[in-house]
């Protein structure tokens, strides 16, 4: 079993890859070419206490691993990383110069601004390891030229405007990976089809072998196992087919089977709750009443 190595700091980074020291303390941009190259890094996974933001674009490193699933990082493609994430690294054969890229930086450069306070909103972050953002040539000069500004940023005489604009430059990358993220979703149509479709027969197979009997009502984690993707990646892709997430999905579903057993049995509420999955009858009542605006034994009384 590989040794996990922790990497707490953007200077232990370096000093592990064998880089110059940091210019800045909380940010970094590193090219794997500039690293020392007898460094045993396939023999490793990596522990970084840090956001790890990579462009694959030639380069002869590439992340084979992340989370559970091996990678798929070919060339043009950018991975996130959040902190506290394991990944594994290893050497392609690439003869041509690398020009590929990360930016490495350390929660406390954002802790203090709003891109700290949003940065749970960029869910590609959560993303499994098959989920990379896959860029055409023009989006790629736009993320590297923007991290060029960062770096540039950084590397010069630090002043009270340097923290502003490198976090400024940092958000918007980000959100041109929304932009990106979005075109991706609707090219890939074909790939994606009917995930909505699947996901309601997901649900059917779960109810119809009485899987909530055992397991309570499925989580948003395992609806996105069940089909191979992350739960934020199943959620995002949901919202763009449907425009409701994997949770209202799966709410929605309940309700409806809710109300064909409210007003087709003399079950009470507390029964169907149970039947359905719900550990706590008042949590049940509380989704149909926000659901439908009525409490279960007010929908059976008015419809009946």
């Amino acid at each position: 079993m590989k040794e996990i190595v922790q990497i707490n700091s953007i200077a232990e980074v370096h000093a592990y890859f064998g880089l110059k020291k940091p210019k800045h303390p909380l940010i970094s941009i590193i090219r794997v070419s500039d690293s020392v190259e007898d460094i045993d890094i396939e023999n490793f996974k990596y522990a970084f206490n840090l956001y790890h933001i990579s462009l694959k674009d030639n380069c002869e490193y590439t992340i084979s691993n992340y989370g559970q699933n091996s990678y798929d990082y070919q060339e043009g493609s950018m991975v996130f990383v959040a902190p506290n994430q394991v990944l594994e690294i290893e050497r392609q054969n690439i003869n041509q110069e690398d020009s590929g890229w990360s930016i490495v930086f350390h929660p406390d450069l954002i802790r203090q601004s709003k891109l700290g306070k949003r940065i749970d909103h960029y869910s590609f972050f959560e993303y499994a390891s098959n989920e990379a953002l896959h860029l055409s040539n023009e989006e790629r000069q736009t993320v590297t030229e923007i991290s060029q500004k960062i770096e540039k940023e950084f590397s010069s005489n630090i002043d009270a405007h340097s923290q502003t604009l490198i976090i400024s430059n940092l958000e918007l990358l980000l959100n041109y990976c929304v932009r990106f993220y979005d075109r991706q979703f609707f090219t890939r149509t074909n790939l994606n089809q009917d995930i909505a479709s699947q996901f309601e027969k997901l649900l059917k197979n779960y109810y119809g072998n009485n899987k909530q009997l055992q397991f309570g009502i499925p989580s948003v984690k395992y609806c996105g196992e069940a089909m191979n993707m992350s739960p934020k990646y199943l959620s995002d892709l949901l919202k763009k087919e449907t425009g409701q997430s994997t949770q209202d999905h799966i709410h929605k579903y309940i309700i409806n089977k809710a109300k064909n057993r409210l007003l087709n049995s003399n079950e009470s509420a507390s029964e169907i709750a149970y039947s359905l999955g719900f550990e706590y009858p008042q949590y049940f009542s509380k989704i149909f009443k926000k659901k439908t605006s009525m409490s279960p034994n007010e929908y059976r009384q008015r419809l009946n």
